[in-house]
């Protein structure tokens, strides 16, 4: 398997760290948007080519991606277009999480170091589940979104696509956070968060709405 991380940043080091603690090969490379960085290493891995050759990677001879990118609609953005060229998108699990077997995982998936995930979970497409966090049981994350470090989902929990759940925050059971919605980091949810709004506090409280995820423009940049 001949594997690509689209990302060389913070969050593509921590992809790369979990493909090497968990004894997978190494990626053949990184992609980077920013060209100042071709023909770089990134910790011993080179940056092989510029985002704008994703079309090219299959002639090459790369068939799998993972796309290492924090900003949860980038991310699902590249995703796309990984798939519409014919790559394949794997998973990174470090070793040291805990995954349920009843646990249902999409692609292009990155569960940290420490991150629970238990019984009868649905994880979709493209989610972070950051080092620490909790997924309780029969919870739902939706595509593209992001839980942060240590942050809690209790039982029956359903995060919608793209949302962010910041570092340190708790939800308690049976909430629906909504789409593209952000919990800032240590708010303790006690209700339903509306799609698109910030909520942020103990108890969480709104503050602001935001404008709805924009669709995937043809090209994208990490």
């Amino acid at each position: 398997m001949q594997t690509v991380i689209i990302g060389a940043g913070g969050h593509g080091r921590v992809v790369l760290d979990i493909f090497r603690q968990a004894h997978q090969a190494d990626p053949v490379g990184f992609i980077d948007a920013n060209p100042d960085l071709l023909g770089t290493r990134v910790d011993g891995v080179e940056v092989i080519a510029p985002a704008a050759a994703i079309g090219s990677l299959a002639a090459r001879g790369v068939d799998s991606a993972i796309v290492a990118i924090g900003d949860n609609s980038t991310r699902n953005m590249y995703a796309q277009t990984l798939r519409a060229h014919g790559l394949r998108l794997v998973n990174a699990i470090h070793p040291k999480s805990n995954v349920a077997d009843t646990a249902l995982l999409g692609q292009n998936v990155v569960i940290a170091a420490g991150a629970m995930v238990c019984a009868h979970c649905r994880i979709a497409d493209s989610v972070i589940l950051n080092t620490g966090c909790i997924v309780d049981h029969e919870s739902t994350v939706g595509r593209a979104a992001h839980i942060c470090p240590g942050a809690r989902l209790a039982g029956r929990v359903t995060v919608d696509d793209f949302a962010f759940v910041g570092i340190g925050a708790t939800i308690i059971q049976c909430l629906t956070i909504g789409r593209a919605s952000v919990v800032g980091a240590g708010a303790v949810v006690l209700q339903d968060v509306e799609p698109f709004t910030t909520v942020v506090g103990v108890p969480a409280r709104a503050i602001r709405e935001s404008a709805p995820v924009a669709a995937a423009p043809a090209a994208v940049a990490v």
